[in-house]
């Protein structure tokens, strides 16, 4: 997942917190991983991609149950490979194998901590075209607060995800404009869906995160056919693109 760092100027950031994780502890959690990755047998393939940055830490407690949520119903239904892929600090971009055993990356997300960095957005696209290219992705999903690379590049890479059949869900926290610009155009391009992370509506984002595992398993078919709310909301907005 290498690519060219663009300078960009610095975001302010809460002061460093103290560590939760460490770089053996995620090491040995991809080693473990890779060896599940072999006996995995779901029909769907999902990514879902984090921004593990400093200005993320006020809500990464709520993010890892949500996240933890879509990987039990996921568990459950048994159809899906998930591959947790996140960045944080000063170009650390790290990715799982494809997994199952969605308790195993629910374990990591609770060892991330977040780390101040800028964010690295084209890198996980890059690396979910790649991913795609060695054995079909039926989504990507993406959650973060910020944007601080060229939205062109971002909008590139997004075409050629949309052209390969994998839509990005974008669940943006906060308010910042300019990374509401480019989110949205990420999922208009690559036929996903954009949707605000919202903690006061933490019930309607779990749904959601579960309507994208169904999706991935079985396309918008099995979203009408299993006709929640969420389900619906989320048709909606992929039939909307950016919203």
């Amino acid at each position: 997942m290498s690519d060219k760092k663009q300078p960009v100027p610095a975001r302010a950031n809460p002061a460093p917190v103290e560590s939760q994780s460490s770089t053996g502890e995620i090491d040995a959690f991809l080693r473990q991983a890779r060896t599940l990755a072999a006996s995995a047998t779901g029909s769907g393939r999902l990514i879902l991609s984090l921004d593990a940055t400093m200005s993320r830490q006020p809500t990464w407690d709520l993010a890892c149950a949500l996240q933890a949520e879509m990987f039990d119903a996921v568990g459950k239904a048994g159809a899906l490979k998930v591959q947790l892929v996140y960045f944080r600090g000063l170009g650390e971009c790290r990715s799982s194998a494809f997994v199952t055993d969605t308790e195993a990356l629910k374990q990591l997300m609770t060892r991330i901590d977040c780390r101040s960095g800028h964010t690295q957005i084209r890198k996980v696209l890059a690396h979910a075209l790649k991913q795609t290219a060695a054995a079909k992705v039926n989504a990507l999903v993406y959650i973060g607060d910020a944007m601080e690379e060229n939205i062109d590049d971002l909008a590139e890479k997004a075409g050629s995800l949309g052209l390969h059949g994998v839509p990005v869900f974008v669940f943006q926290e906060g308010d910042d404009a300019a990374a509401e610009k480019a989110f949205k155009e990420i999922a208009r391009l690559s036929k996903g869906a954009w949707f605000r992370f919202d903690r006061r509506a933490a019930a309607t984002l779990a749904g959601l995160l579960s309507s994208v595992a169904v999706f991935a398993t079985g396309g918008l078919k099995a979203l009408e056919a299993r006709g929640r709310p969420e389900d619906q909301l989320m048709i909606e907005h992929m039939r909307g693109g950016g919203n």
